[in-house]
Order: C-alpha cells, then structure tokens, then sequence
C-alpha cells in the first residue's frame, strides 16, 4: 500500500506536505510544482500512469498544504534542497526521477546538481535558470515586444521615479506589510505573469479585483525568491551543468513561452550532453496546454521505461 499524505517536520517551524501515490514497487518519482508558491495540485496526476509510477508530490516550504502557508522564513532554495533530501529517505528511495516545468524546473536543477548520485533522470518544462536577465527580458523587453499594451499598463501603475527599476519596484510594494500597497502589487504581478503564460489569453488588459477577495499566494512567494536571485549564485545552474553528466534528461519547450523562451532551454542543453530537446510548436508556457502536457507525460514515460 502507498503511504497516505502526510506532513513532514523539515525543521525551522515548517512542516511540508507529502503525497506519495501510484504503486510503490512502480518507477519512483518526484514531481516538482513551479511558482516559486503555486503547490501540486490533483491535475498534474494525469502525466503519471497510476500502475507503472511511485509519484510523490512534495508541497514545498510555505505552499500548497505546506504549514505555516504561505510562510517565507527559513525558506531558500538550499533549505528546498535539504527538504527533498528528508522525503527520499523518509521513504527509503534510493534514486528517483525529478519531474518539474519552470520553478520546478529550477529547483530540479539545482537538486539534480546537489545529489546527481540520488536522481536517474530529469523530466523538465519550460526551462527557468533563476536568473535576474530572465526575469528582466520576460518582463521588460518581451513584454515590451510582445505585449506592448500590457507592458504600458503594468508601468502605468508605477510611479514615474520607480519605472526605471520596475521589478524591485513592485517586489518592494509585495513584500510591503501594508495590505493597502501589498494588495494590489501582489495582484498586478499575478496578472500580468497570467497573461505571459498563455498563448492566447482570455484577455490582454489589467482586471480590477474585488477587494475582499484573499491575495494571490505565489506574488509574495516569488517576490522572496526573486528579489535574492532565487537564492542561487550568478549562473549556477549552467556552470553547475557539468554534474549532471550521466543523467538522462529530456527538456520539453513551447515554442512561444514568453516566460521561459526556448534560448534559456537551448543553453541548458549545449552544457548538458545527455539532454534531449523536444521542441512544442505553437504552444505557450502553460503545462494545461494539450501539446505540452503530453509531450511532457511521454518524457515521462520514456525515462522509466528502461
């Protein structure tokens, strides 16, 4: 029988939840939600196969069901690491395969390179390497480029004096104490981030939101990581690509991702050999979209076939 969800105390106050289900004799997996904040949820079951895959879901430190929610303290992508590192030995897995798309992609990453002894393959999406350029090109000039109306409203509800440096502006006013400035930073983040992760979004200007509707989780949790550089040193991940040497890994990439754009999975994959490129035409940064989820449940299925 798979062992029911349950909480683990990784230490510092926090206990995350786990979620192992499947078959245990089955292929070991570990899935990996994006945000930084977002969670699993019930969904993404759909790219394992319940007969063939051990599939844990892991909530990170302050998301999903992780306790305290939403809680920053403690909370850097070395202490994820360590977390990871308590779940595979509290369930006695030797090596398991790492399956994430954006953040998850990222905190796949930098585990992979932390214990690349511990992982048999890499299953990622829309490749993120928690750098400061990416975040400046997804939401300055790629916004500017390709969502020039979105670009000029989300300036817009800056100050002139903070739109040169609009990102620590807005990170700032998230992090703020005040509900009355946190609130609608925490609402312009999450929106304008929505739209640049759909290929055709429902619709491209800025919505008012109720005032009494609860805040947006992932703004502040990816306010914390972004403003440290995710917490990782300037191009970790590409110098510390050379450690995944002898890991299998296939990278699944839309093609108009204006999040995470194909030249950051490009890059990944002229410094890691033994990853496999698998391009999804006409598709955005979103795993609903039916072209990128399967692409990355047969990645999947590819890796733990052998």
């Amino acid at each position: 029988m798979v062992e029911p969800g349950f909480h683990l105390d990784v230490g510092d106050g926090h206990r995350i939840c786990v979620e192992p289900w499947g078959d245990p004799r089955g292929a070991p997996i570990l899935f990996l939600h994006g945000g930084p904040g977002s969670g699993c949820n019930p969904g993404q079951k759909a790219l394992f196969d319940l007969e063939r895959h051990h599939v844990i879901f892991v909530d990170q430190r302050g998301a999903g069901r992780s306790l305290p929610r939403r809680a920053r303290h403690a909370n850097t992508t070395a202490h994820l690491i360590a977390d990871l590192e308590q779940v595979r030995r509290r369930l006695g897995i030797p090596r398991w395969l790492v399956c994430g798309g954006s953040w998850g992609a990222t905190l796949g990453l930098a585990y992979a390179q932390a214990h690349p002894e511990r992982v048999a393959g890499l299953a990622l999406r829309a490749v993120f390497l928690g750098t400061r350029a990416e975040l400046d090109w997804a939401f300055g000039e790629g916004l500017r480029i390709f969502r020039p109306e979105l670009h000029a409203a989300f300036l817009a509800h800056l100050p002139p004096e903070e739109r040169a440096s609009p990102l620590d502006a807005l990170w700032r006013r998230i992090l703020d104490p005040a509900p009355e400035v946190h609130g609608p930073a925490a609402w312009l983040w999450h929106d304008v981030e929505r739209r640049l992760s759909e290929l055709e979004p429902a619709r491209s200007d800025l919505e008012a939101h109720d005032a009494s509707a609860p805040f947006p989780a992932t703004a502040f949790m990816e306010a914390h990581y972004f403003r440290e550089d995710c917490f990782l040193a300037p191009e970790a991940l590409i110098r510390g690509a050379g450690r995944l040497a002898g890991i299998p890994g296939i990278l699944v990439q839309a093609r108009y991702d204006l999040l995470c754009p194909p030249a950051t999975t490009a890059l990944l994959a002229a410094h890691w050999p033994e990853a496999r490129l698998r391009m999804v035409e006409a598709a955005g940064h979103s795993l609903s979209h039916p072209g990128v989820f399967a692409a990355l449940a047969e990645a999947v299925r590819e890796l733990t076939s052998k």
